[in-house]
């Protein structure tokens, strides 16, 4: 046997040197297996707060980073703000939602949930986008935090006014 390379050989083997696994598309093997994709994804902003949202259909599971909804968001004035696009389009109980959400607190982080939850039902289903636009769930809400102004000690508030 002779170590000079074969039309059959390719430059990766070598000897010593492991074999890289076959290339298989992804598209193909999901093709293959009958599921395609089974997330949806959304993205939702609020103040500084960024929400990553994969919903699928279940039986109505809701994790926020990893904990339960109740336990995550304690308010629950935050935990109706999250649901509420699974309220309005009747999939609370059919879809599971997972949720990475960071930044800001915890009212800015349920907005936040809030529109990404919308933008991936829309995702899912278009026909939902009809009853969350009459409802203004599917826009940004783009108010964020003053700036505080130089020489004053908040953004609008002044130090006392002294005559003498």
């Amino acid at each position: 046997m002779t170590d000079t390379p074969t039309p059959e050989t390719t430059a990766v083997e070598a000897p010593g040197v492991p074999a890289p696994p076959p290339v298989t598309s992804m598209a193909a093997s999901k093709k293959n297996s009958g599921v395609v994709n089974p997330y949806f994804w959304g993205t939702g902003r609020r103040k500084s707060a960024v929400a990553r949202v994969r919903i699928r259909p279940g039986d109505g599971k809701f994790i926020v980073n990893k904990k339960e909804l109740s336990e995550y968001f304690r308010l629950g004035k935050d935990q109706s703000a999250a649901r509420k696009p699974l309220e309005i389009t009747d999939t609370g109980k059919t879809m599971d939602v997972f949720v990475n959400v960071g930044g800001g607190g915890t009212t800015g982080q349920a907005g936040a949930v809030l529109l990404g939850v919308a933008r991936a039902l829309m995702k899912a289903n278009a026909d939902h986008g009809v009853k969350l636009k009459e409802l203004n769930l599917l826009s940004r809400d783009p108010r964020r935090v003053e700036r505080k102004k130089p020489g004053q000690p908040g953004a609008r508030k002044r130090f006392q006014f002294s005559k003498r």
